[in-house]
């Protein structure tokens, strides 16, 4: 283990601990992600897994538009989980939140308590809803969905604990940073070069 992931805190466990990397100075705003995570996983006309944020930035003449593309943040210290009543909101071994279909009631409990608005009640299967990293496809060493189409390549999923990983190499190489840190959930979707000042 080198220095630097102790630091970042990364313990290396022989488990995986799924992660995400978006370095937001790749993404072009194409919203490719939305597009097929939509497709990939059935999402409802009205709602999203993910999706991106944009904004425009600084005064005329020197203005610019910023995105920030967002989903769950599949966070350690989940609210979501423990504001589930039924257990149907839970974590994978490999740091995955989850929900389980056959538990939920549908209560809502868990889309109120997440602090980033990634949950949504799914109006067709009427349960919660959201990002699971794809965990239907076929092949789980595959990228989801959002990673496969981002056409700036700005989208990274992998294991923490691999150092051969792409995310491995972000967070150790790179400066990262989460969204809302000051929460506490420590989320596991880390981003590379995003503005985040209001």
């Amino acid at each position: 283990m080198q220095a630097d992931d102790k630091r970042r805190g990364f313990d290396m466990p022989k488990n995986k601990r799924y992660a995400m990397v978006i370095d937001a100075r790749k993404c072009v705003g194409c919203m490719s992600c939305m597009a097929t995570c939509k497709m990939e996983n059935a999402v409802p006309f009205e709602s999203f897994r993910a999706w991106v944020d944009m904004e425009e930035r600084g005064a005329f003449p020197n203005v610019r538009r910023a995105f920030l593309p967002r989903q769950c943040n599949h966070c350690e210290n989940a609210p979501c989980i423990s504001a589930c009543p039924t257990g149907a909101s839970y974590r994978s071994d490999e740091g995955v939140v989850l929900v389980d279909g056959n538990k939920c009631i549908g209560c809502g409990y868990c889309a109120i308590a997440c602090p980033y608005s990634a949950r949504f009640m799914n109006s067709q299967k009427r349960i919660a809803d959201k990002c699971n990293y794809c965990a239907e496809r076929s092949n789980p060493d595959e990228d989801p969905a959002c990673v496969r189409s981002c056409m700036g390549k700005a989208r990274m999923f992998g294991d923490l604990n691999d150092p051969d990983s792409p995310v491995h190499a972000a967070c150790t190489l790179e400066p990262v940073q989460v969204l809302n840190p000051e929460f506490g959930t420590k989320p596991q979707v880390f981003y590379i070069g995003a503005d985040m000042s209001e």
